[in-house]
């Protein structure tokens, strides 16, 4: 477990613990020991920068968003086979992009030792190591989801929290047939990326016609076309409606409501090919009774139900297929 040593466990406080044998919490269940990792089906860990949105001149704040997340998420009820480890974060290094390579390098172990992954960034340029460490770990092509206010494909030089996917595109890691930007704000958008996206045979769905289709549905019928082994769920709190989540980067008054932003993280956690699921730009520093993070936890929640309620129906069916 050497590849353990380059992170920090994150804050014993916020494993909440009530107490309460007939009420237990996740905080009360969730894996921290080294040595319990082998047993443990998800993994969480935390990216805690935000130097991709200073770059990007975007609010500060988003550097504190895991440990604000896990304050949240380990105060909900438990979940009935769940085995959650908590990896704490990735320690930062002198450099935006030293830090991306740690990364990328932690999560590539952990998803070649099996694990589905649950990252809590940080700034959205998280996607670029998240996604190029899945795509580097699968055979064959990853189906990537940018559920996002913003298309984050700039230009920019040098890299930050609005060009991961141009990066991922540029360099092989995405292919544009299996990638997809969902609920994008027209108005946040130059036309120079929609052209750009449109040159690469990315789609792109916007607001309103996620709204009109469905978010679920629209999600589903997209995962039914791909025949990909493996799917990456890039998720930026600014996709929801500053109503619902005002502590982000780059806030919108308009956007997904906090039931859609749940709804994803259910489907997610359904699918069986999903091996990474990121929440990223929450900025707890602007939030409002932990309205943001609530919601952010209560998305991760539904994920992990969802997914181990899927793990659970999975060995069921492979061991009746055995005693057949």
């Amino acid at each position: 477990m050497a590849y353990f040593s380059p992170r920090t466990a994150a804050d014993p406080a916020v494993f909440f613990k009530r107490g309460d044998p007939n009420d237990v919490r996740l905080g009360e269940t969730v894996f921290t020991a080294p040595e319990r990792y082998a047993e443990a089906e998800i993994v969480l860990l935390g990216l805690p920068q935000d130097e991709g949105v200073a770059r990007n001149k975007g609010r500060l704040g988003a550097k504190d968003a895991p440990n604000a997340i896990r304050r949240c998420l380990y105060k909900y009820v438990s979940i009935e086979g769940l085995r959650l480890f908590d990896a704490g974060d990735t320690r930062l290094q002198g450099t935006l992009e030293a830090t991306h390579a740690l990364h990328r390098d932690l999560v590539r172990q952990m998803l070649r030792d099996g694990k589905c992954l649950i990252v809590l960034g940080g700034g959205n340029d998280t996607s670029y190591p998240d996604c190029s460490a899945l795509a580097l770990e699968t055979e064959g092509a990853v189906l990537a989801f940018n559920v996002d206010a913003h298309f984050d494909v700039r230009a920019d030089v040098p890299p930050n929290s609005g060009t991961p996917y141009r990066q991922l595109l540029e360099e092989g890691f995405l292919q544009p047939s299996h990638f997809y930007e969902i609920a994008y704000q027209p108005f946040a958008n130059a036309p120079t990326y929609q052209r750009y996206l449109a040159h690469k045979g990315v789609r792109a769905y916007d607001l309103a016609a996620v709204h009109e289709i469905g978010v679920a549905a629209l999600l589903r019928d997209l995962l039914s076309r791909s025949a990909a082994s493996a799917v990456f769920w890039g998720l930026d709190m600014d996709v929801v409606r500053a109503a619902d989540a005002p502590a982000v980067s780059a806030p919108n008054p308009t956007g997904l409501t906090g039931e859609e932003f749940c709804q994803i993280g259910q489907l997610a956690g359904r699918e069986g090919r999903t091996r990474l699921f990121e929440i990223s730009e929450v900025n707890p520093h602007y939030d409002i009774d932990d309205r943001t993070c609530r919601l952010a936890a209560a998305a991760i929640w539904h994920f992990l139900a969802a997914h181990t309620h899927f793990l659970r129906g999975r060995k069921t069916h492979d061991a009746a297929g055995s005693e057949d």
